[in-house]
């Protein structure tokens, strides 16, 4: 309820205060402050990126524009672009990353009954990177080619739930499978990669600590099959258990590992999966994949308020 507060100064409610002043306190990230804390610091950061600033000096306009409502939106007495250029360098970035984290963690048990479509005892991560282009005039050290500076993020998606659980950064030329080994797996869960995480010995690192993994393989691996499972023929060409056979794959994943041949009704394609996991049905499996690309329930809204928006701009008027 609106009881006079700014917009910002609400959302700011829902922060424990009291969580982040445990890891503050961790990391002593307030000893020898006197007026700008941490706390302030992450307040002013929030407002920066709700409020779409593109640098310090972008953010420090809007906040001196507004420098006599500065402590009603909880940053404290007004600052300056040199001390919070100083902050952002000096202080701990641990304090804001497991601060984000338990955030994180609180999003993940409120939305933990939200329903999906496949019964899983553990969780269902989707695993992908994107490269993010940066300017090499402001950001110097990301150097990815001659001319273009850029970073990657590997992102660990909550497919259940819709909320990213994991982010690595790391240089725009770093692959993507060496990411995989900073996952944090948990037993029982399941993992989805797309084609280009073909790491068959990470893949069998997942097996070895009792999670699954569902790996769509490219079209010249070599498989041996050693005998197949009944399957819904309609959707599914093949249900196969097998071993690698060629090359450095069966060293590095030595044990049987279950293929599917699936067929996507909708476009016609057919897609060639690999799993560890015995228990669900074929369909199930390609299920699974297939919720990687699902998009989130917000983007379907977005989406069907443009067409909607669209299709009011096109009706004929009537005369």
């Amino acid at each position: 309820m609106n009881q006079g507060k700014y917009v910002f100064a609400q959302l700011v409610e829902f922060l424990d205060h009291h969580k982040f002043d445990d890891f503050v306190t961790g990391y002593g990230g307030n000893k020898g402050i006197r007026g700008f804390s941490c706390w302030n610091q992450m307040l002013m950061m929030v407002f920066g990126q709700l409020s779409h600033r593109y640098s310090l000096r972008d953010l420090m306009t809007i906040v001196q524009a507004h420098k006599s409502k500065a402590y009603h939106l909880g940053f404290g007495c007004a600052i300056n672009l040199s001390p919070l250029a100083r902050a952002n360098a000096r202080r701990d970035y641990r304090i804001f990353e497991e601060f984000a984290m338990y955030i994180v963690a609180c999003a993940r048990r409120l939305r933990a009954d939200v329903e999906f479509e496949v019964k899983t005892e553990g969780n269902v991560y989707a695993f992908d990177s994107s490269t993010i282009s940066l300017c090499l005039s402001v950001f110097w050290w990301a150097t990815y080619k001659r001319k273009a500076g850029a970073i990657k993020l590997h992102t660990l998606l909550d497919v259940k739930t819709q909320i990213p659980c994991f982010m690595l950064v790391s240089p725009a030329s770093t692959n993507d499978i060496a990411a995989m080994e900073h996952i944090p797996y948990e037993r029982g869960s399941f993992y989805i990669f797309d084609q280009g995480y073909n790491s068959f010995g990470d893949l069998y690192r997942i097996h070895r600590l009792e999670a699954y993994f569902v790996f769509r393989a490219r079209d010249n691996l070599k498989f041996k099959r050693i005998y197949s499972r009944p399957c819904d023929r309609k959707s599914v060409k093949c249900d196969q258990i097998g071993v690698f056979t060629t090359g450095k794959s069966p060293i590095l994943y030595p044990e049987k590992l279950r293929r599917i041949r699936y067929r996507d009704a909708d476009s016609g394609r057919e897609f060639t999966f690999l799993t560890n996991n015995l228990s669900l049905t074929a369909n199930e499996i390609a299920l699974l994949y297939k919720n990687r690309w699902q998009p989130t329930p917000s983007r379907e809204r977005s989406r069907a308020c443009s067409n909607f928006a669209e299709a009011r701009r096109r009706k004929p008027k009537v005369n």
